[in-house]
């Protein structure tokens, strides 16, 4: 792919851009190595007070990038701006936590005693250079998420972004260098993806994280664990969305959660909830008011603030989303609104809100990631059937469950297979709270004191008697 800016909107192409050359490469990686060695010994205040500068910038700097993320992969404006203040926000909590989260750990003396160990005691130091692999659907918020903890706990890092959003990642390397970090601390590299091999090889780069395809993942993972180095694995998703007919009385609300958990970023989000696996009890009416209100959203321009929906990111991001319902319709699944670009808008990749009912197993959208905005709606007879279809996929990011009987609750809590089970509400990070999934949606964890420890040397410290 070229490293260009492709207007989703129209399918104009408004920059493109010289990917690193060897040396360029070469030059970059050698920079945060050699910044990583002064910039370690720096204390917590000092690097909080830079990653809050930057959070300053960001949020100055706010509608400018905003509008250039929406240039790049077509979310709209309004989400865009909330994606921004979302990173500063993250940033300020990092400057504010950190250094609570890497404070040395102190074992009972009586639980070591018989170690030998007059003193001994748990110090997280950081791993070096960290290289980030991101995606293009948040092209702020997937790279702030790891850059934040990452420099706090006084990493430095490289950035290889998604190819069809450079100016975002341009942006990014230049405003950590305006907040003041050293010029080595984080650094955009614009190479595509046949140069990450090399780099992840390089044995001055410590770890990797990679936030995306499951194709890429377990590219990226095994190139780290031929050299044994740290991995951090977020990728796709097909999260399940139960209703349950305790939540009978709570059905408007449920279904707006619905909406707003499935057309998220015009549907481009591994949290987004993709399946609806709703109670026979309550299962026509709830099917009668999502189609309703996924019908009712509007779909156009990105940048206008009467858009619920702009297009998808990339022209082939639309065609894999077309086989996918085209796949399912053929054989059986019925539409009941959508499955089809709005006559309307002739250019662009457009697809229009879809929901898709009696999906069976033998369809691939029961088991592939639907990466736009179509849902799959589903009937269980019971709890049993809820949580056997919640369960019947190759992906584990999170999930989330209507319900107010807390014995269900419970149930889901223990049964569910993902990384995190969200009651009455949607599925969303937060830098408090560790995010990350399993199966095939990948390992490790990001953000809270469990992100930012992932790229940390956990090292014991014994003092004999």
């Amino acid at each position: 792919m070229a490293i260009a800016t492709v207007n989703p909107a129209t399918g104009e192409t408004v920059k493109t851009f010289d990917a690193l050359d060897a040396d360029g490469v070469e030059e970059r990686v050698e920079r945060a190595h050699r910044t990583f060695r002064d910039y370690r010994l720096t204390d917590f205040a000092s690097r909080a007070a830079l990653l809050t500068a930057a959070a300053d910038l960001l949020d100055k700097e706010r509608d400018e990038i905003a509008r250039t993320m929406t240039l790049e992969m077509g979310k709209t404006l309004a989400a865009a701006k909330a994606e921004a203040a979302k990173c500063a926000k993250a940033m300020r909590w990092y400057a504010a936590h950190a250094e609570r989260l890497l404070a040395d750990e102190h074992p009972d003396e009586a639980d070591v005693a018989d170690s030998g160990a007059h003193r001994a005691y748990v110090r997280y130091r950081p791993l070096g250079v960290v290289l980030a692999v991101m995606p293009w659907n948040f092209p702020l918020w997937q790279v702030v998420r790891f850059a934040a903890p990452a420099l706090m706990a006084g990493n430095t890092g490289l950035l290889k972004h998604a190819s069809n959003v450079p100016q975002t990642a341009l942006y990014l390397g230049d405003l950590f260098h305006r907040a003041g970090f050293p010029a080595g601390c984080f650094q955009t590299l614009l190479v595509g993806s046949g140069a990450i091999e090399d780099i992840v090889r390089d044995p001055r780069v410590a770890a990797a994280t990679l936030t995306g395809s499951e194709g890429a993942g377990r590219a990226v993972a095994s190139v780290a664990g031929d050299e044994i180095k740290t991995t951090v694995l977020e990728l796709g998703g097909s999260d399940p969305f139960v209703v349950m007919p305790s939540a009978a009385g709570e059905l408007d609300d449920a279904v707006h959660t619905a909406v707003t958990a499935r057309v998220q970023n015009n549907g481009q989000s591994c949290i987004a909830a993709k399946r609806f696996i709703v109670h026979a009890d309550v299962y026509e009416d709830f099917a009668q008011r999502f189609r309703r209100a996924m019908s009712a959203l509007r779909v156009g321009d990105p940048m206008s603030d009467t858009t619920d929906i702009g297009p998808l990111a990339t022209e082939q991001g639309r065609a894999d989303l077309e086989e996918l319902v085209d796949d399912a319709v053929s054989q059986g699944a019925r539409v009941l609104c959508g499955a089809r670009r709005p006559k309307a808008l002739e250019s662009g990749w457009y697809y229009e809100p879809t929901v898709l009912a009696d999906v069976t197993p033998h369809m691939r959208v029961h088991r592939e990631e639907a990466f736009g905005p179509v849902a799959v709606l589903y009937r269980a007879d019971d709890l049993d059937a809820a949580v056997a279809l919640a369960n019947d996929t190759p992906f584990g990011l999170s999930s989330n469950v209507w319900t107010r009987d807390t014995d269900e609750q419970r149930r889901f809590v223990r049964d569910l297979e993902a990384g995190g089970v969200y009651f009455n509400g949607m599925t969303a990070s937060h830098p408090a709270l560790p995010f990350g999934g399993v199966k095939r949606s990948g390992y490790g964890r990001e953000l809270s004191g469990h992100g930012i420890r992932a790229f940390c040397n956990v090292t014991t410290v014994w003092y004999g008697r």
